[in-house]
């Protein structure tokens, strides 16, 4: 069979391998059809994943196959790219050994920096300060547990900052955003830092969500920390839809357009509310001046018109 030909079917044979009669027998099929997810290379996106799709719905019309359609989902991968921007090939000597990377950056960093490398869809070049990066920030990790503080719950100020990265990286793990989850809980470290303190319920939280994107540090620190058990055998952190907003937030403040300041309000105050103590904590900008108009735009900003 030509390799094109093979490559467009070979996953209905994976559902039953060691059938000699048939590519796969019937209640095979139904059980494990339609396949869940469909991954390749961007580069096969118009060849065999492609061309898998024609060959299932022609097996369907043939009475080979009890669904329509091959998988639910499908997606391509991106490229990663040598350091010029060109596909990497030998012949251009620009071919990245993940042996040598391992070897001297350590497994979870080339793992890390693979998510981290740009989106999930997209080519990407090599980066050598990118891979580097990544191993500043598990190391800046393992600092943790020396900053941990016994308190099992949140802390007030963190609360509302842990939530919100659990929904997010959460979410971003599960539609492929692995780039901009990573991004999330480098945010987090460095808010973790300039505070100087995370308390154990904190670190258990964080260790947890960097688990699937480096394993073999957070189930070290994990163990280190004396959380219980490992990480593979815990259930994913759970957030509060509530507590991933702050209660208040920070606008804008204009004269004629212009800006002059900013004030804090909570968040949802109406106009009617805010606009009264904006205008009095702003006094010294109206001061001389006639308002001839008020525009508040809800958690955004407040512009008075003047003349």
């Amino acid at each position: 069979m030509p390799n094109w030909a093979g490559s467009s079917w070979y996953f209905l044979r994976y559902i039953d391998p060691h059938n000699n009669e048939e590519f796969a027998g019937e209640e095979a099929l139904k059980y494990w059809l339609p396949v869940d997810w469909y991954n390749g290379g961007m580069e096969h996106t118009t060849l065999h994943l492609l061309y898998s799709r024609f060959w299932h719905k022609f097996f369907y019309d043939c009475g080979l196959v009890p669904t329509k359609e091959p998988y639910q989902k499908r997606t391509s991968h991106g490229m990663i790219l040598g350091e010029n921007g060109e596909k990497m090939s030998k012949s251009r000597g620009n071919v990245i050994n993940p042996d040598d990377i391992v070897k001297e950056y350590g497994a979870d960093t080339m793992r890390l920096y693979e998510m981290f490398i740009g989106d999930f869809e997209k080519a990407a070049p090599w980066s050598p300060s990118g891979i580097r990066g990544c191993k500043r920030f598990l190391e800046r990790v393992a600092e943790l547990p020396a900053m941990m503080t016994p308190d099992k719950g949140y802390s007030a100020d963190m609360e509302v900052k842990t939530h919100a990265m659990i929904k997010k990286v959460g979410y971003d793990i599960e539609h492929l955003k692995a780039n901009t989850a990573i991004a999330a809980m480098m945010s987090y470290l460095n808010d973790i830092e300039a505070k100087g303190s995370i308390t154990k319920g904190e670190l258990r939280v964080f260790l947890l969500l960097l688990n699937p994107l480096a394993p073999h540090l957070t189930e070290e620190l994990f163990e280190q920390c004396s959380f219980g058990g490992m990480i593979t055998g815990q259930t994913w952190p759970e957030y509060d839809e509530a507590k991933t907003v702050e209660d208040s937030v920070e606008i804008a403040v204009q004269v004629n357009g212009k800006l002059r300041g900013t004030f804090v309000i909570a968040r949802g105050e109406d106009g009617k509310s805010a606009m009264p103590k904006i205008r009095e904590a702003f006094e010294a900008q109206l001061t001389g001046k006639t308002v001839i108009k008020e525009i508040f735009v809800p958690d955004k900003l407040a512009n008075f018109v003047v003349k």
